[in-house]
């Protein structure tokens, strides 16, 4: 535990100091966003290396008024024992709805921006300001490397780091 308060901790820190990327798009229809969520490829944190059949649900917490967050994933193969790292949510940017600050336990918070989302919601992009750790998901596991390739080409024109982005293994 404390090694996970450590990392979480750094990642914070270094999303507060460093970066100034701010980009967002322009509006997020929460109903059509707020369902589960493939890793299709990213620049993964510590916690998510080796990463295989990587989940991220959103769903609203109305009582709460927040966003309960489940990331789920099989650790080094697609046979591991599932892995869950529980977050909260909320939206910070209430306009566009598209920058959210995102806590994996208090008092811990980070930002998180949706960067790129397509029309039809089946594909997004979140990252973060310093551009360290970038997610690309979608909602079914089978992307091509066709479309993967044109959603890395758009987010490297906005001016966000592309570089070490890797495929998280999906295998349903």
């Amino acid at each position: 535990m404390k090694k996970l308060f450590l990392t979480l901790l750094m990642m914070t820190s270094f999303q507060t100091f460093a970066g100034d990327f701010t980009h967002t798009v322009s509006s997020v229809n929460l109903d059509k966003f707020f369902k589960k969520w493939y890793v299709i490829a990213g620049r993964l944190t510590a916690l998510e290396k080796g990463a295989h059949n990587a989940i991220e649900e959103y769903k609203w917490n109305a009582k709460k008024k927040r966003i309960d967050i489940s990331f789920t994933m099989s650790k080094g193969s697609f046979t591991a024992k599932r892995r869950a790292i529980p977050q909260k949510g909320w939206i910070h940017n209430h306009v566009s709805k598209a920058h959210w600050k995102i806590s994996p336990f208090w008092p811990l918070k980070f930002d998180y921006l949706i960067i790129d989302l397509a029309p039809d919601y089946s594909w997004t992009v979140v990252g973060v300001p310093n551009q360290k750790w970038v997610w690309i998901m979608a909602d079914d596991w089978r992307m091509d490397d066709r479309t993967l390739n044109m959603i890395v080409s758009r987010i490297d024109k906005m001016g966000y780091n592309i570089k070490d982005i890797k495929r998280v293994p999906q295998k349903w």
